[in-house]
């Protein structure tokens, strides 16, 4: 119905002062695929108000008014981490007195405690364990289904999934076989950082590489995994590190179709080895969700994660480009302990004020994008 209704829309006149925007929106307008060389005027023009305009209009073009947001909790298992990625606060190494791993009831029950809603997805991820095996991964899935078997669980990143893999001495396929056949229905789309392998070596050269990351998320797609697919923007890469990062997601995506959401992260220097690079502004913030609508033609959703952009900057964020909030999260630790000020969780009546007040119109979501209807004790999805 959203795109039914966004399809009777007529573009209205574009102005721009920047000359170069000027094809760019011709095909925009003819739902034609912009070029690399584009994607790089797009991050130069100072006209960021047409950017974002063009942006705003593919955006109603797909979902018309409506902007989507779930319940959901973050659960983090551990913080102990082999790699030592200049990009991360999160990371503790073994013996380290902040590091912590949860016993499988402490997550058990870390998943069932703080909420009063019924959550509809338990979002994982953690740290490369250097001793857990295999088995206590998959048996932390499989409790949580017992438990919960109605909430979808969406766990573990790429990067993760090639460290089980690793560890397990199995084949990246069969990793994902025993994470699905334990429970995991999608996976988040964490790592990915930036592709660029100049980038990669400065920032996070513990974790897989570039192509490793594509690779791994393939397999996932072919096995009927969907995921989530992000870009790390912000610190030490540049327009064409960016633009690359997205024509390679989006050639994936033509191969595939598994990506459901694209979620650009703003990058928080504070208590990370980079802490001497400025933060970003909201106007990158901003024109780093509009190209990437623009960019990514083939995805069907941008996420603004309010949890990194904060409220105010997500909420105008869906008038450049994004039809997504993401959740409720509660009690995310990742970004709080790179400095993150945004609040741990948002209720459902917060999301949906800062919603409606920018014009849009709210609808709570699964993790697959189906509608969920809510009673005052329960919910049911419409699939």
């Amino acid at each position: 119905m959203c795109a039914e209704a966004a399809d009777r829309r007529e573009p209205a006149a574009f102005r721009t002062h920047d000359v170069r925007l000027e094809p760019i929106a011709a095909k925009v307008f003819a739902g034609e695929r912009l070029d690399f060389g584009e994607g790089l005027a797009l991050y130069a023009s100072p006209d960021v108000l047409a950017v974002g305009w063009l942006a705003n209009h593919v955006r109603e073009r797909l979902h018309g008014d409506v902007t989507y947001f779930n319940v959901n909790r973050h659960i983090n298992p551990t913080n102990v981490c082999v790699a030592a990625c200049r990009l991360c606060a999160f990371g503790r190494k073994k013996g380290d007195p902040a590091g912590y791993t949860m016993a499988l009831e402490e997550a058990w029950e870390t998943a069932a405690s703080g909420y009063t809603e019924a959550v509809t997805e338990f979002h994982i991820v953690g740290g490369l364990h250097p001793d857990l095996p295999f088995e206590y991964f998959l048996d932390l899935i499989r409790g949580l289904k017992e438990r919960f078997p109605k909430v979808h669980i969406k766990a573990f990143t790429m990067v993760e999934v090639a460290y089980l893999a690793r560890r397990a001495r199995l084949s990246i396929e069969k990793t994902l076989i025993g994470l699905r056949d334990a429970g995991v229905d999608s996976l988040p789309g964490g790592g990915a950082e930036i592709f660029s392998a100049r980038v990669r070596s400065i920032i996070c050269d513990h974790k897989i590489d570039g192509e490793e990351w594509l690779e791994t998320a393939r397999t996932a797609h072919r096995l009927g995994l969907k995921s989530n697919a992000t870009m790390l923007y912000g610190h030490i890469e540049n327009d064409e590190d960016r633009v690359d990062h997205l024509v390679k997601l989006r050639a994936l995506q033509d191969e595939t179709g598994g990506f459901q959401t694209f979620i650009p992260l703003a990058f928080h220097p504070a208590n990370t080895p980079l802490d001497h690079l400025p933060v970003t502004t909201g106007l990158t913030d901003i024109r780093q969700i509009a190209v990437s609508r623009l960019l990514l033609d083939n995805f069907p959703h941008i996420k603004a994660y309010w949890q990194m952009l904060t409220p105010k900057i997500a909420q105008i964020a869906l008038r450049f480009g994004a039809d997504d909030l993401d959740g409720t999260v509660i009690e995310e630790k990742i970004y709080h302990d790179a400095g993150a000020t945004t609040p741990q969780g948002l209720t459902r009546k917060e999301l949906c004020r800062l919603i409606t007040e920018a014009g849009r119109i709210p609808v709570e979501r699964d993790t697959l994008y189906h509608a969920v209807m809510r009673t005052e004790d329960s919910f049911t999805v419409a699939v």
